[in-house]
């Protein structure tokens, strides 16, 4: 596992951070508010990183859904996923803490699917793009970690699933459980479940769940994020 004793971890009250708190409810780990932690004000940031002395920072404070909130407010898509992880990375590298960065696997073109971590990347979306921006700060500091992951609540939220969307989708519970055995791991890695479509995944659990197609211009268009998760799976076998 690992020996890092205080652990700071940012959006505690998002989808996944209440999860992950449930599981690890303990001293070690700390999850300031918004309020107490403002990933924009750079001082009072460093102050407050200076006052608990983490080792370890778990970065998933970001904008994510809807998706196209970060076409209709590029300024708070940019501020957040892009200038507020810069932050956070410029604190860490001056105080020598390490950062794990939970990306997406958006950032991948969609065209072919089974993307490694040396797979050309080209975001789908302006969402993957921001979380692309915050990927090239964490980038330039060695003492990283940068998740690009898929996953999803538990159950899950939507009432239809897209049939032609293909990805590796896991639930935020079994993330949660398995992340700490990626704490001492640095460069990248792709985190998710079996390469499927949408539908396929929630069907298991949502046998009433409606199948959709993403389009394109009025056409079905499949689109496929899936990873190459081998190097995931051979860190927590």
């Amino acid at each position: 596992m690992s020996n890092y004793k205080k652990i700071i971890f940012t959006g505690g009250s998002g989808r996944f951070g209440s999860t992950f708190r449930k599981i690890h409810n303990n001293k070690k780990y700390l999850y300031p508010s918004r309020k107490t932690l403002d990933i924009f004000k750079y001082n009072s940031l460093k102050k407050y990183f200076k006052k608990h002395k983490p080792d370890l920072v778990i970065h998933c404070a970001a904008l994510s859904r809807p998706m196209d909130m970060h076409d209709k407010e590029i300024s708070k898509s940019i501020k957040t996923n892009i200038i507020g992880t810069s932050n956070l990375v410029c604190i860490c590298e001056e105080l020598n803490i390490k950062i794990i960065y939970f990306s997406t696997n958006y950032i991948y073109p969609g065209t072919k699917g089974n993307y490694d971590e040396n797979s050309s990347i080209k975001p789908i979306n302006s969402y993957a793009w921001s979380k692309l921006g915050g990927e090239s700060a964490v980038q330039m500091y060695k003492n990283s970690l940068i998740l690009r992951i898929c996953m999803t609540e538990n159950p899950f939220i939507h009432k239809s699933a897209y049939k032609n969307l293909i990805t590796n989708f896991i639930f935020h519970e079994e993330i949660a459980k398995l992340l700490p055995k990626l704490y001492t791991k640095k460069g990248i890695i792709n985190v998710g479940g079996k390469s499927q479509s949408v539908y396929k995944f929630v069907k298991k659990f949502n046998p009433n769940i409606k199948g959709i197609y993403l389009t394109k211009k009025n056409k079905i268009a499949k689109l496929d994020t899936s990873m190459n998760i081998r190097k995931f799976k051979k860190i927590i076998s």
